[in-house]
């Protein structure tokens, strides 16, 4: 991405941000279907008949860190690191700018993406691993997992497992439940049945799935962050790809670095 074009999909994102844009995400009173959630212009889904794209460089495998609980909500806390975690779904401009302001600054962040969303932007599993970041599941529809029934909440983790299999060679480093902070006791059993021996929940909510405007993103997470936090976020929102910088840097200030939640944990 030229700096032109750098500058234009931030400007772009500052606009949407301020008219309130509003995308689907995490909130568990929004359950959007990504087909329904599709920017004008935006690349075209794949379709049957069209050549695959290349896989994507081996991802990590789940993470297992013995001596951990199964839920992990933060890291250590007297190190001077944190997880700054994505829902993966939205605009892929959107996401690949704020995966390019991430590397600018030296951060690596950890990206749990919906099956959907990469059923229809397949090549983002590629981008956010060569970026140097981390790729995990998210459930495949984004439904409310522990409102379902235990083969259908099996399903929604299997499928996306499946989809990033297909794309990356593994099933991804961590398994998040969608539309919950943490996963009943059946869906965590469910997750280590599907392979993953631990759920990742997080501490510090950003609330930016509300779409608040950029400042709002920024005070919400820089006031409650600390060493070890795993602070949850949103692709395809234009206020979080403008906030990123800012709390980038606030966090640079207070001697904190942004790491896969694998480094965070290990």
């Amino acid at each position: 991405m030229t700096s032109l074009d750098r500058r234009s999909v931030l400007r772009a994102a500052a606009s949407a941000a301020a008219a309130g844009a509003l995308a689907s995400g995490c909130d568990p009173h929004r359950d959007v279907d990504a087909g329904a959630v599709r920017s004008a212009g935006g690349p075209s889904p794949s379709r049957a008949g069209h050549a695959p794209p290349a896989r994507a460089r081996a991802a990590r495998p789940p993470t297992r860190v013995p001596g951990l609980p199964v839920q992990i909500a933060h890291g250590p806390r007297n190190g001077r690191a944190v997880a700054l975690t994505f829902h993966g779904r939205g605009d892929p401009r959107m996401a690949t700018a704020l995966l390019g302001e991430a590397e600018r600054a030296g951060a690596k962040v950890t990206v749990l993406a919906i099956g959907d969303w990469l059923d229809e932007q397949p090549a983002m599993a590629r981008r956010i691993l060569d970026g140097g970041h981390e790729l995990g599941n998210h459930t495949m529809h984004h439904r409310n997992i522990c409102a379902l029934p235990a083969a259908e909440a099996y399903a929604e983790i299997s499928r996306c497992a499946d989809r990033l299999r297909a794309l990356t060679g593994t099933i991804g480093s961590w398994f998040r439940p969608s539309q919950a902070r943490r996963a009943t006791d059946l869906v965590a059993g469910l997750a280590r049945k599907a392979g993953y021996p631990h759920v990742l929940s997080y501490d510090v909510d950003s609330l930016d799935a509300n779409d608040p405007g950029a400042p709002a993103v920024q005070r919400t997470v820089l006031d409650a962050v600390g060493p070890g936090s795993v602070v949850s976020l949103h692709l395809g929102h234009a206020g979080t790809v403008a906030a990123l910088p800012l709390i980038l840097d606030g966090l640079r200030r207070r001697g904190l670095r942004a790491v896969t939640t694998t480094e965070l944990v290990t």
